[in-house]
């Protein structure tokens, strides 16, 4: 068994995380007359701290050798490093942690901590490995979980408009084998082999393009340090195994959509209209939306627990925007089409009621990231804004009935620091109105230096409890805000890719699945001008409509985590340039396939098919 506890201290405006480790079961852990195989082995350490040892990660061990002693290394028990935290240890390489082996007794592993931000009180332990994150790796676990909803919609979309590529001529063609006497195994055979094998060379470039993109995602800086590229590399067996699930996906998802072919072969050759969306699915969306709200105002229980159900119903919320959208782009449709004056404009309403799901694939994409712009605008105020600025006053909560002699005491320390100032700020009272606790007040004007100096000096004076400024105390805060910032930047820019991507596969499909549509109205005499500006009209009405309405939509579901601050500019410069952004690459993607349709109207004369 042993003790563990842990504090935060500070040094040139960066955090310093202090693990106090000491031995228990009357164990006094010197080298000469104690065995060390019962005791826990610390993560990146070979053997358990002896008391007055100090292992400090890399980084903290270079900072300590660059700065005068007085401002850092006389901290701790020793001003030598005993040795080298490993990476085991560490969050990221440039992480500062120092492990301090203490005798069970030390006033230091002893005393309440819980006031503290982000440190612990000293508490027995058998193993390193309890599986519980801290307060920060439990918040940054809730934000992954945020980034994978706002990120897996938009993927599994743009994976649907991937699968349904031309898949209006595969079926006619598949229907026509059919109509001809082709047998319904024949017919799922050669559409698994046909996609399962161009499945198989996507999933393998994706693969590869994964491997080309961890130099550059190491450069992501998260809590403070960037990623390893061990941390982002999954392993060979990982790897085979999504190549293997998205061949069988595929091959599924191929089979899934031969349903009509093989069920009703008539009805997809005669090119039926299939069967209209109904206003249920508004009504789930408006339930999703309004259960969204009531959860996260009052849902009760764990920390966990509640954003566990916040982040499903955010999915759900999500999911159900994607279900919505064609029933609005048909609605829209139809009343593009009554108001119609021109005939592009009445081409394009025709097209939108006829076949509102299509018209949804190509801007759904694009729409879906307006919902991840509206949702993360709110929640990414920006550092900087906490109102702290200045280190020159440290603080330390005392027991009252200690307050004088820690006063008198640390103005023998500060002595030889010109300026220093102690004081006794004013009473902490307890529940029963009795003085608890006081705070010891430290000014010291200089500068940083001069500062880290007076940390230096008084540490130790309150076992376990380190002086920290009130800017010290906004760092942590500063940091996650930081992170927010830039993982929401990542999921837009993500998600803007999937989307522009999505509305190209999506353009160029509808296109070459409706070539005969073009190829008649060519030859009925229709400009191409006019069908230009109808596939244009076609993008353009819904994805206005819908991104407008998937924007509001994420702002009200963000309204209830909005921060109390107001939101920064930073936010509503990066809002703006989602929406000019989403428009411009909504528009050119679909202006790349405008050759296409040139390219299938340029010999108008009907084909066998």
């Amino acid at each position: 068994m042993a003790l563990e506890g842990t504090s935060l201290d500070y040094v040139r405006g960066q955090v310093v995380t202090v693990v106090d480790l000491a031995a228990l079961e009357g164990t006094d852990r010197t080298n000469e007359t104690n065995d060390t195989s019962e005791m826990p082995t610390p993560p990146g350490m070979p053997r358990f701290p002896a008391p007055g040892e100090v292992w400090m990660s890399p980084a903290l061990a270079r900072l300590a050798a660059s700065l005068p002693s007085a401002q850092l290394a006389d901290r701790f028990p020793a001003r030598t490093p005993t040795g080298l935290l490993g990476d085991d240890a560490l969050v990221h390489g440039d992480e500062l942690v120092a492990v301090v082996g203490r005798h069970a007794d030390d006033p230091a592993m002893h005393g309440d901590r819980g006031d503290l931000a982000d440190a612990t009180s000293p508490t027995p332990i058998a193993s390193f490995d309890d599986g519980r994150p801290n307060h920060a790796a439990g918040f940054y676990r809730i934000l992954t979980g945020l980034a994978t909803v706002l990120l897996g919609v938009p993927l599994l979309v743009f994976g649907g408009a991937a699968a349904r590529l031309t898949v209006a001529r595969r079926d006619q063609r598949l229907a026509a084998l059919r109509l001809v006497g082709a047998t319904p195994g024949q017919v799922v055979a050669m559409t698994v082999a046909e996609s399962m094998v161009t499945a198989f060379a996507g999933a393998v470039a994706g693969a590869l393009l994964y491997v080309v993109m961890i130099p550059g995602l190491t450069r992501i800086s998260i809590s403070g340090g960037t990623w390893a590229a061990g941390d982002l590399w999954i392993g060979v067996p990982l790897i085979l195994a999504v190549v293997a699930a998205v061949v069988v996906l595929v091959g599924v998802s191929a089979v899934t959509g031969l349903r009509r072919v093989v069920v009703s072969p008539l009805g997809v050759a005669r090119r039926q209209t299939p069967p209209g969306l109904r206003a249920v699915r508004v009504a789930a969306f408006v339930a999703a939306v309004v259960g969204f709200l009531f959860a996260s105002k009052l849902m009760q229980g764990s920390f966990a627990t509640v954003f566990t159900v916040i982040v499903v119903m955010l999915a759900v919320g999500f999911w159900t925007l994607n279900l919505v959208g064609p029933w609005v782009v048909g609605l829209v449709g139809r009343i593009a089409a009554a108001g119609a004056r021109r005939p592009a404009r009445l081409l394009a309403g025709r097209r939108l009621m006829d076949d509102p799901r299509s018209a949804w694939r190509t801007v759904n994409g694009i729409a879906l990231t307006g919902f991840v712009a509206g949702f993360t605008v709110l929640l990414n105020p920006g550092p900087g804004g906490l109102g702290h600025s200045t280190d020159e006053q440290l603080r330390a909560r005392v027991p009252a009935q200690h307050a004088t002699a820690v006063v008198a005491d640390a103005r023998e320390r500060l002595a030889g620091i010109p300026g220093a100032r102690v004081r006794l700020a004013e009473r902490a009272e307890s529940g029963s109105g009795t003085p608890a606790y006081r705070s010891v007040v430290v000014t010291v004007p200089g500068g940083q230096e001069r500062t880290d100096e007076a940390r230096t000096s008084l540490a130790g004076l309150v076992p376990g409890r380190p002086f920290a400024s009130p800017a010290d105390a906004d760092r942590g805060t500063e940091q996650m805000l930081a992170d927010i910032q830039t993982g929401a930047r990542t999921v837009l820019i993500a998600s803007f890719l999937l989307g522009t991507v999505s509305a190209g596969i999506t353009g160029v499909s509808s296109i070459l699945d409706r070539r005969q549509t073009f190829a008649l109205l060519r030859l009925a005499g229709t400009p191409l001008r006019v069908l230009d500006a109808a596939r244009r009209r076609e993008t353009l009405i819904p994805l206005v409509v819908m991104g407008g309405g998937a924007l509001v939509t994420g702002l009200v579901m963000a309204a209830p985590f909005a921060l109390a601050n107001p939101v920064r500019p930073e936010g509503l410069v990066t809002l703006a340039l989602t929406v000019l952004g989403g428009l411009g690459a909504v528009i050119g993607a679909s202006e790349l396939s405008r050759p296409f349709l040139r390219a299938v109207t340029a010999d108008p004369a009907p084909r066998p098919d």
